[in-house]
């Protein structure tokens, strides 16, 4: 009797493996994590953060309400988080005038989920969402993941909209979804309502407003919150990352009519909120006055930096956000490398030529400048 030896089937442990050997699914090939760089250096002024820090009251209270949650850990938190809803609702009302009940704000881990989660509710195979570029680069990506066509129009040389060119593109792309930002990552730009309006009469389908920067845009720009009654088709998005200082939280919401939050509450995960998350929010939405309170000192040094870049003989975007967007620049990644070998790191976001720097303290932003005249060798 003869014994036949087979191969055997039993896998290297921890074989090696590149990312194009998977079996992906179309569209992911090739692409990368998006994610701005993350250095160690002594001026962090890329990511758009404010640059404070909260109070040690204000981290004992988050402490505190953290603490609360953690001896209910051993249940699933609260699904429909209505009182945290119920307490964001109540900040809009207060910032805007625009009176919101809990039930039509909805949250999540960063306004980065709550806006995939609408185009899971109303993009997706067949479908098309449409930006307006230079936009958020995330927008297309919530796309792919989704299985939604991306389509880009264009902004204008001041990085405005052209209302005709808008209206045509929506003519001939009919989006499911608009992303419409205000103020506009990178470039800092608001938009007034009436551009709004005249994108919301024109699309077929869901109109969002990405407000991230909201809270830092100047006196007299409105919020499109005061657009939201009567216009169901509506969404107004913020987050608590930047002028909350609660990056760290991964706390976004947005704000539009019921009937679109519970197309949203299909989408979402169950309990995608952690009790750890919701106190969080809760805590720092209980004392907003005192995390609100350098939102003033930060667009002035905003409102100073356009200054002191346009004295310089740069080009800087009008910016309603906590960053200003200036070039232009032959080579504007040898002016990016130059300012990080000096310590200072901001991004190289926007059109080719242009850089983006995120408003710091003033110890920040003194050292920005030193560093860019001196790469400049001015």
């Amino acid at each position: 009797m003869s014994t036949q030896r087979t191969q055997s089937t039993t896998p290297t442990p921890w074989a090696e493996i590149t990312l194009a050997e998977l079996p992906l699914r179309e569209g992911l090939r090739g692409e990368e994590p998006y994610g701005a760089p993350q250095l160690d250096v002594p001026v962090l002024l890329n990511v758009n953060e404010n640059p404070y820090a909260p109070s040690e009251r204000v981290v004992a209270d988050i402490a505190a309400a953290v603490a609360g949650a953690a001896r209910q850990m051993h249940r699933y938190p609260d699904r429909e988080f209505l009182g945290l809803r119920g307490d964001l609702a109540g900040y809009l009302t207060e910032d805007t005038g625009v009176e919101l009940a809990a039930e039509q704000v909805w949250a999540g881990n960063g306004s980065n989920e709550v806006l995939q989660q609408v185009l899971q509710a109303f993009g997706g195979p067949g479908r098309t969402a449409l930006g307006f570029a230079p936009h958020y680069p995330m927008y297309p990506e919530y796309s792919r993941n989704t299985l939604t066509t991306w389509a880009a129009g264009r902004r204008t040389d001041d990085f405005g909209l052209d209302l005709g060119h808008v209206l045509e593109t929506i003519a001939e792309h009919e989006p499911a979804v608009v992303f419409l930002t205000s103020p506009n990552n990178p470039t800092g730009t608001a938009l007034p309502p009436a551009d709004i309006e005249a994108v919301l009469d024109a699309a077929p389908g869901m109109v969002v407003v990405d407000e991230a920067y909201a809270e830092f845009r100047r006196d007299g720009v409105p919020s499109a919150l005061t657009l939201l009654p009567g216009r169901p088709r509506l969404i107004v998005s913020r987050t608590m990352s930047k002028a909350f200082a609660l990056a760290g939280g991964r706390l976004g919401y947005l704000a539009a009519h019921r009937a679109v939050v519970d197309a949203l509450r299909i989408v979402r995960l169950p309990y995608h909120l952690s009790a750890v998350a919701q106190a969080t929010a809760r805590a720092a939405l209980a004392n907003r006055e005192e995390l609100l309170g350098k939102v003033a000192e930060l667009r002035a040094e905003r409102d100073a930096t356009v200054d002191w870049l346009r004295g310089i003989g740069l080009r800087a975007a009008d910016s309603d956000a906590n960053f200003v967007l200036f070039g232009t620049f032959d080579d504007r990644h040898a002016v990016w490398r130059g300012l990080l070998e000096r310590g200072v790191l901001i991004r190289e976001a926007g059109p080719d030529g242009w850089l983006r720097v995120s408003i710091g303290t003033p110890d920040d932003m003194a050292a920005f400048r030193r560093a860019l005249q001196e790469v400049l060798g001015g």
